[in-house]
């Protein structure tokens, strides 16, 4: 598919090297993007997706793949930026402790640089309203009023220039996504969703986001090679 136009229009994806974000970088280059990915290295306990995020990229062609070191261990807050246990106990209900402070709104806002930068109007993000309704940053409110905010914080939103958040998950389970990554052609076991890898590389299984994967893959009847830490 090709946008209308002799060239395909500029977007920028936040790739994390999750699933979600795979699925919605693919999606966009489906609907006719040029891709440029812009992954964030903020310091997480892991690194194993940020080196998925580098594998997705390399896969889809992306026209450019930014890794921009952003250290939230400075600020802490959260499992993923502190020296606080991952939950292991099944998802449950309110804020989890894997929250890092907004930082969707960190992220959008480095997004939202970089595309007026380039000329891009059009930014993707991977947020999950329905597996992920605990996080505030993955709501629909707080992408439209990100939206409005972007037309009041940039020079080319001054002129009159629209941006775009385009949000394709938003509204679908974890088994959608999974169907979404099979029609795709899409590897699942290229992207990465534990918390809490294991020394040996395996994914642990327990955590909140390894539980939604394997259960949306199983019900969605779709094979997913990601090694699991034997329980």
């Amino acid at each position: 598919m090709q946008i209308e136009g002799s060239e395909a229009r500029p977007a920028v994806v936040l790739l994390s090297g999750g699933l979600d974000s795979m699925v919605t970088a693919a999606l966009a280059r489906e609907r006719g993007f040029a891709v440029n990915a812009l992954t964030i290295d903020y310091n997480q306990r892991h690194r194993i997706e940020l080196d998925s995020a580098q594998r997705i990229a390399a896969q889809l062609g992306v026209v450019c793949h930014v890794v921009l070191p952003l250290d939230l261990r400075q600020f802490g807050g959260s499992a993923l930026t502190a020296d606080i246990a991952v939950p292991k106990d099944g998802v449950g209900a309110g804020v989890p402790v894997t929250y890092v402070p907004a930082r969707n709104l960190v992220f959008l806002s480095l997004t939202l640089a970089w595309a007026e930068a380039i000329g891009a109007r059009d930014i993707f993000i991977g947020v999950n309203a329905l597996d992920y309704s605990g996080y505030p940053d993955c709501r629909p409110e707080f992408i439209a009023g990100f939206e409005s905010l972007a037309e009041l914080a940039t020079k080319a939103g001054a002129a009159g220039e629209r941006f775009v958040i385009h949000a394709p998950l938003q509204h679908l389970g974890k088994a959608d996504i999974a169907r979404e990554c099979a029609r795709l052609g899409l590897d699942p076991a290229m992207s990465w969703s534990c918390y809490d890898p294991r020394p040996d590389g395996t994914a642990c299984g327990q955590c909140d986001s390894c539980r939604l994967r394997r259960e949306g893959f199983a019900k969605a009847g779709i094979r997913d090679d990601t090694r699991y830490t034997a329980n």
